[in-house]
């Protein structure tokens, strides 16, 4: 086997000089929460790491499981392989955690109803994991914050409304409060918690505070955003408001305002309330909050204000662009608060302060140098897990953390992570793919296909997650990250086709393309080929023969090549007249229009179901991608197969069709794991041109319930150069 390379992992930032250029933040291990789960235990339940914190010397990771009413403990004395410590288990809902020490403060919820709200703040030693004090909050906690002195907690009592009472609208009793306790001896000290009335500040809804997030500055401030209000507010340590204001309101353009299979970006919001969520202090004068809206609002970005309620910076629709020219723009909330920053994380790494804000949707974070913090100079982008919620950034150690809290085990799908950054003398290794270079702003997501071009160029198409936006896009490898340049929209008739499902393309040899559209009679999408043009138009629709739409199920062409005359599609899954583990090569020779195929023998699968994703020609052997439709841990087939195009002889359908000789090309699971993430489901392009160069890419089915991650990277394949 070939040395193993992820060629877009291994690019070092070199001068001349040979020193490093640049500083970039790389993933480095990503943690399934489950695993902290005790033998025995039913590790099949729902875990949620939400807000984390570390303990003092930066090794033990400290997070909220809210489905388990437990704090997690992670090893991190190896970064790179973090071990699991277990849970404790809280009795009750925690929302929050700060760690001062070896001492973990959480903020825990007991309420019965929101009209009765409960909850306590308790102190658990970490080393022993026992509580040493609980003090009775007599209300509902959501964040909380411990002073940098660790001489206090601050608690925000939210005591949420109901969403589902009179539409959600404020107020709703009882109002929510500040709560103030002090710490001794490492431990509460419950008779000084004192409350602060936040009360008939903010002009919406003033009687009804809902505190939705806390930080304390150096001097022992505290900033409390209170979400639905769209109001902030600055309490000095001994519980005085010293400042108090609105967030404030922006109005956006270029937005995707519509849930509707397609990333269009022409819509204004006017007048939109910012309505904070997150907040961390930069300095003791100035702050970012992370501006999701929950209530009327949600303006899609993040600010920076004086304690003075002077606005500093607000970045507008400049994060959200970024998200989408990442290619995690999730269109399925686009009409509600789109890529929706909701957590902030702040840190100092050498003299550079960075910002971390985390997109709750797109799954995504931005980094941003904040050393003018009237301009902050987006720096990188980095992958996550679903639903980053919460960051702890370890400057000493040179390391960010963050907790992504959505856990898809109910749906077959990948955990709960939290994953470990590192600061490194390296190039950044995301995003794979970006469409930042383009002259207009252009989403992307879902790639399904691919076929190289000439000149370092690749060919990709979407599925049917944007089945109204078909689309061509055009690669350029020569760069790193790979660029999009160009996207061509598919057309019938002069205006964009509907209702396909593309899953392959592949040249035409004649300045065109074919494409294979994967069918759902159940969606009226049906299996064909297409015969575009340079341009994306269609000029010629082909058919499936009666012979195979006889027996064909919704698991159709997964891939789209050409041998001469003949056109190639794997057939992603069994259909009705096949064989156990055995799938369709579909043959269609566009001289003739006659119709063949032949059997391609798959791997039992250990769990779920294994199928074929794409299909590509190279010399004298076609490459195919055969892969489970398992992730993270319970992945076990991602692999390259190579087939001798003299064994390609297509056999009328109908009849027994003889099995093609398959031989292993390459194992992409090693690859998959090199960037510190767990592996994907959907490997689905392929594509090598004529030197042989060859690129692999993943689908991130839209940043549907998906991290949102695409990866297209290099790969060494048996007896191909390049």
């Amino acid at each position: 086997m070939p040395t193993r390379f992820l060629c877009l992992t291994s690019v070092i930032a070199l001068t001349a000089g040979g020193a490093t250029a640049e500083m970039n933040f790389n993933r480095i291990s990503s943690f399934a929460t489950h695993h902290n789960m005790a033998a025995g235990e039913d590790t099949a339940r729902e875990t949620s790491p939400e807000i984390i914190d570390v303990t003092a010397d930066g090794m033990t990771l400290v997070y909220t499981d809210s489905p388990l009413g437990a704090l997690g403990l992670v090893d991190i004395t190896d970064a790179k392989n973090p071990a699991p410590l277990g849970n404790i288990d809280l009795n009750g809902e925690p929302t929050s955690v700060a760690v001062v020490g070896n001492v973990a403060f959480a903020g825990v919820n007991t309420s019965e109803s929101y009209t009765a709200p409960s909850g306590r703040l308790d102190a658990i030693d970490i080393l022993s994991k026992t509580t040493t004090a609980s003090c009775d909050l007599g209300g509902q906690p959501d964040s909380i914050a411990s002073a940098k002195d660790g001489s206090f907690i601050a608690v925000a009592i939210e005591n949420e409304r109901d969403e589902d009472l009179n539409d959600g609208e404020i107020p709703q009793m009882p109002a929510g409060s500040l709560i103030m306790v002090n710490i001794e001896n490492d431990t509460l000290a419950c008779d000084t918690l004192k409350v602060v009335d936040l009360t008939g500040l903010a002009e919406v809804g003033g009687s009804d505070p809902e505190p939705e997030f806390v930080d304390i500055n150096g001097l022992g401030e505290t900033v409390v955003t209170l979400q639905e209000n769209n109001h902030i507010a600055i309490v000095a340590a001994d519980g005085t408001v010293v400042n108090h204001f609105s967030a404030g309101s922006v109005t956006l353009n270029n937005v995707d305002v519509a849930d509707d299979d397609q990333l269009t970006f022409t819509a204004t919001l006017t007048d939109v309330a910012r309505e904070p969520d997150a907040v961390k202090w930069i300095d003791d004068t100035h702050f970012a909050i992370a501006n999701e809206g929950d209530y009327q609002g949600g303006s899609r970005g993040w600010s920076i204000f004086n304690k003075d309620g002077t606005l500093v910076y607000d970045a507008g629709m400049s994060f959200e662009n970024a998200v989408v020219t990442a290619g995690h723009f999730p269109d399925k909330r686009a009409d509600n608060k789109g890529a929706e920053p909701e957590s902030i994380g702040f840190g100092v790494y050498g003299d550079t302060p960075y910002v971390f804000v985390g997109s709750e949707r797109g799954s995504i974070v931005g980094v941003y140098d904040v050393t003018d913090v009237a301009n902050p100079v987006l720096k990188q982008l980095l992958p996550s897990g679903i639903a980053p919620e919460g960051f702890v950034p370890v400057p000493a150690r040179g390391l960010m953390v963050s907790a992504n809290e959505k856990d898809l085990v109910e749906d077959g799908g990948v955990r709960a992570h939290v994953m470990t950054f590192e600061l490194q003398d390296a190039a950044a290794t995301y995003p794979m793919l970006t469409s930042a270079g383009m002259d207009t702003l252009t989403g992307w997501g879902a790639i399904s296909g691919m076929v190289a071009g000439e000149n370092g160029m690749v060919y990709a198409v979407n599925d049917s997650f944007y089945a109204m936006q078909p689309t061509i896009f055009t690669i350029d490898t020569n760069v790193t990250p790979a660029s999009i340049v160009a996207a061509t929209p598919v057309t019938r008739g002069g205006v964009p086709a509907q209702k396909l499902d593309l899953e392959g393309i592949t040249l035409d040899g004649k300045g065109g393309f074919w494409l294979a559209s994967e069918g759902r009679t159940d969606r009226v999408i049906p299996h064909a080929l297409y015969h575009v043009n340079a341009d994306g138009e269609i000029e010629a629709e082909v058919g499936l023969p009666a012979d195979l739409l006889a027996v064909e199920k919704r698991f159709g062409f997964e891939g789209i090549t050409m041998v001469g005359d003949t056109l190639w599609m794997p057939v992603q899954r069994e259909w009705n007249d096949d064989r156990k583990n055995h799938v369709k090569l579909v043959a269609y020779n566009t001289d003739s229009g006659d119709w063949g195929a032949v059997h391609y023998a798959k791997a039992e699968p250990k769990t779920g179901w294994v199928g074929l994703s794409e299909m590509t020609v190279h010399g004298d052997a076609a490459y195919i991608i055969e892969r489970d439709n398992q992730i993270g841990e319970a992945a076990v087939t991602k692999k390259i197969y190579k087939v001798a195009l003299s064994d390609l002889n297509p056999a009328p359908l109908g009849g027994d069709l003889p099995v093609v000789t398959k031989e292993l090309a390459y194992d992409l699971i090693p690859d998959m794991l090199s960037t510190g993430g767990y592996v994907l489901d959907k490997v689905e392009g392929l594509s090598i041109d004529a030197n042989g160069t060859a690129y692999v890419s993943t689908d991130n089915d839209g940043v549907d319930d998906h991290s949102g991650e695409t990866m297209f990277f290099k790969v060494p394949l048996i007896g191909v150069g390049g």
